[in-house]
C-alpha cells in the first residue's frame, strides 16, 4: 500500500489510539473511529450518531465513539485502506465501493432498475444473498455488521433529461463502479469517477454536467444549487454497508461486543425508517427551493430508460458473477 506522509502520520497516530484496551478498560474508554463522506443530516449520518448515541448508553462510557462526517478525515478512495490499516474502526461506505478489494459481487446493488422499492431491496439485503456478501469481508481483514439503506437516486444535470439521447457526450459523475460505468456509457454520456467531497465544485465549474444521487445528498450537499434539471428518475439505489475492523472487533471483550452489535442492530433499523421519508422530504425542499426545474418521467420514457440501461446488466453480470445475479433477479422479479 503507498500511502502519502501526512496519511502515514494519521494512520500511525490512530492505530496507536484505536488498540482495545485491556488492564486499563476501566480507566480508558474504548475508542471507535467511526469516519464517513456524507452530512450529518443525511439518513447515513443520523444513524452513525444515534449509534454513538446507544453504544455509549449500553457500555455505561466504556465506549466512546467519535463520528468524523463530511469526508473530515478521509475521502472515499483513502478511507477503506484506513480501515484496513486500523487508523479507523468503523465505516459505512456506499456499496459501489468493494470492487476495488476485489469484492465486485457488492457492485449488483448498482446494476439499474434491478429494486423497484424497498421491499424489493430487503429481501435482498436482509436474506440470504445479503449475509453471503458480508461474509466475504472477512479475508479482507474487516467485518460487515449490518446494510444502511439511503435511497432511490434522482439524475441531475444544466441540461434537461428526459429521453436516452439527452445523456450523449454529457460528463456524469459516478462512484467508483464498473457497473455505473457501464450504466452511463449506454446511454452515451462520459462517466466520470470522482470523489464525493469533490462533486459540488466539480458541478459549480464545469468539469462535470451532472450526477446521480439520492435527494438526500443532493439537498444536504447543495447540488440543487448549481444543477438547473432533477429527473425523478429512481433508476438505480445507494446504500452502505457498516464495516468494522476484523482485529479490532474481534478483540473487544464479549460483553462490550454485545452492547456494541445491540446498538448496532438498533441503529438500523433507525437508519431504514428514516430513509424514506427524509428522502422525501428533501426532494420536496429541492422543489420548494425552485433552483432546478424538476422532470417527471412519464412511464413510456422510464421504460425506455430500463431497456437501454439493460446493457449494464448484460456487461457486468460475468463480472458481478452469475449465480448471485440469478438470486438477486429471482428475489425481486427482474426480468433483463
Amino acid at each position: 500500500m503507498k500511502l502519502n506522509c501526512c496519511f502515514k502520520s494519521l494512520v500511525i497516530g490512530a492505530i496507536a489510539l484505536a488498540l482495545p484496551m485491556t488492564s486499563v478498560a476501566a480507566q480508558t474508554p474504548i475508542l471507535i473511529k467511526f469516519s464517513h463522506v456524507v452530512a450529518v443530516n443525511t439518513p447515513k449520518g443520523q444513524a452513525a450518531e444515534y449509534f454513538k448515541k446507544l453504544a455509549e448508553e449500553r457500555t455505561k462510557g466504556a465506549v466512546k465513539v467519535e463520528v468524523y462526517p463530511n469526508s473530515q478525515l478521509y475521502k472515499d478512495k483513502e478511507e477503506m485502506e484506513a480501515l484496513q490499516l486500523g487508523a479507523v474502526q468503523m465505516l459505512a461506505p456506499s456499496l459501489a465501493k468493494f470492487g476495488p478489494l476485489g469484492l465486485k459481487e457488492f457492485e449488483l446493488f448498482d446494476l439499474p432498475f434491478i429494486f423497484d422499492d424497498y421491499a424489493e431491496l430487503h429481501k435482498v439485503t436482509q436474506g440470504p444473498v445479503g449475509a453471503k456478501l458480508l461474509k466475504k469481508l472477512e479475508s479482507k481483514g474487516l467485518m460487515g455488521l449490518a446494510y444502511w439503506d439511503n435511497g432511490f437516486k434522482v439524475m441531475s444535470d444544466n441540461k434537461p433529461l428526459r429521453n436516452v439521447n439527452d445523456f450523449k457526450g454529457h460528463k456524469m459523475r459516478i462512484q467508483s463502479s464498473k457497473v455505473l460505468d457501464s450504466q452511463m456509457r449506454s446511454v452515451g454520456a462520459i462517466p466520470q469517477k470522482m470523489a464525493f467531497s469533490e462533486v459540488y465544485q466539480a458541478l459549480q465549474t464545469g468539469v462535470v454536467d451532472g450526477t446521480e444521487n439520492p435527494p438526500s445528498n443532493l439537498y444536504t450537499k447543495k447540488m440543487y444549487e448549481v444543477q438547473k434539471y432533477v429527473t425523478i428518475s429512481r433508476h438505480g439505489y445507494l446504500g452502505y454497508a457498516v464495516l468494522v475492523n476484523k482485529k479490532f472487533w474481534m478483540g473487544l471483550p464479549a460483553d462490550i461486543r454485545a452492547a456494541l452489535e445491540s446498538s448496532m442492530k438498533d441503529a438500523t433499523e433507525f437508519a431504514n425508517s428514516v430513509a424514506k421519508k427524509d428522502n422525501e422530504d428533501a426532494m420536496a425542499a429541492v422543489i420548494k427551493s425552485g433552483k432546478s426545474e424538476i422532470i417527471t418521467l412519464t412511464k413510456e420514457e422510464r421504460a425506455a430508460w430500463r431497456k437501454t440501461m439493460d446493457k449494464a446488466h448484460k456487461e457486468n453480470i460475468g463480472r458481478i458473477g452469475a449465480d448471485i445475479v440469478k438470486e438477486v433477479y429471482k428475489a425481486t422479479g427482474y426480468k433483463p
